[in-house]
């Protein structure tokens, strides 16, 4: 398979994946968690680069040290998880650009990783893209009618006797996750836009919340194979190209009237 209908091929799975991950993210306000967690896991990266080993898998299993850090500290009273992602944030880029400036011939640059590049991704990448994108699936189906209760009367989910702690575990995985994979096609700013702005947008566009996801998906897909192909037409950047027409569609949407979405 080309690079070019590798990059398709991901671009096409995020862009799916942001109906799932992208809606939770939107639903439960936890934009600044995914931007915090994208950041902070390049430290990660740079470990497994000393060591040879793959940079996603120490992406991700650095993810969930931060996961169970971010958990931890906002338990502590007067905190909230606004401040521990902040916290995590900034000690996670630190670590990271610390631990790469101490290796200079590493071949990891600090902008690679904010940035990525959807022309640059092996087989693998879409491989495990489409294994979070199938896990995603499955966790939404088996889960999705808890995720929604907590989601919009947490009090009345705590009341009617639910733990409340799977339910963050499983919501918290699928972004984790989501994050870590969209990485190596456009990095850790641009992966969080791909997630977020198809599922901001949706919500915009529709009055019921089932279709959230369905508008979410078909945007971050059209939207995807719409910036690589203007990437490729007019040479620009296919990450940053991906970028602009997802932001784009999202303030276009904008000017419609905002609705109350409706669980009905």
């Amino acid at each position: 398979m080309s690079y070019f209908a590798l990059a398709a091929l991901e671009l096409a799975l995020l862009g799916a994946l942001s109906g799932v991950a992208g809606t939770l993210i939107v639903l439960r306000r936890r934009s600044f968690f995914a931007v915090a967690l994208s950041h902070a896991t390049f430290p990660g990266g740079v470990v497994f680069a000393l060591l040879g080993w793959n940079l996603l898998i120490g992406q991700a299993l650095f993810a969930v040290v931060l996961v169970l850090a971010m958990t931890l500290l906002a338990r502590i009273p007067g905190q909230g998880r606004q401040v521990t992602s902040g916290v995590v944030l900034s000690f996670g880029f630190a670590l990271g650009t610390l631990l790469a400036a101490l290796n200079p011939g590493l071949g990891v640059p600090v902008e690679a990783l904010l940035v990525g590049s959807p022309l640059g991704v092996s087989a693998a990448d879409v491989a495990a893209t489409a294994a979070v994108l199938v896990g995603a699936l499955l966790l939404a189906a088996v889960f999705g009618r808890r995720i929604l209760f907590h989601t919009f009367d947490p009090v009345g989910f705590a009341a009617a006797g639910f733990r409340t702690w799977p339910i963050e575990l499983v919501v918290t995985g699928i972004i984790a996750a989501s994050v870590v994979v969209a990485m190596p096609a456009v990095g850790a700013i641009l992966g969080v836009a791909v997630l977020i702005a198809p599922a901001a947008a949706a919500r915009v566009l529709t009055r019921r919340l089932e279709w959230i996801p369905v508008i979410s998906a078909a945007i971050g897909i059209a939207g995807g194979l719409i910036g690589l192909w203007a990437s490729r037409e007019f040479s620009f950047a296919a990450g940053g190209a991906v970028g602009l027409v997802l932001t784009a569609i999202f303030l276009v949407s904008a000017l419609f009237r905002p609705r109350k979405v409706s669980a009905r």
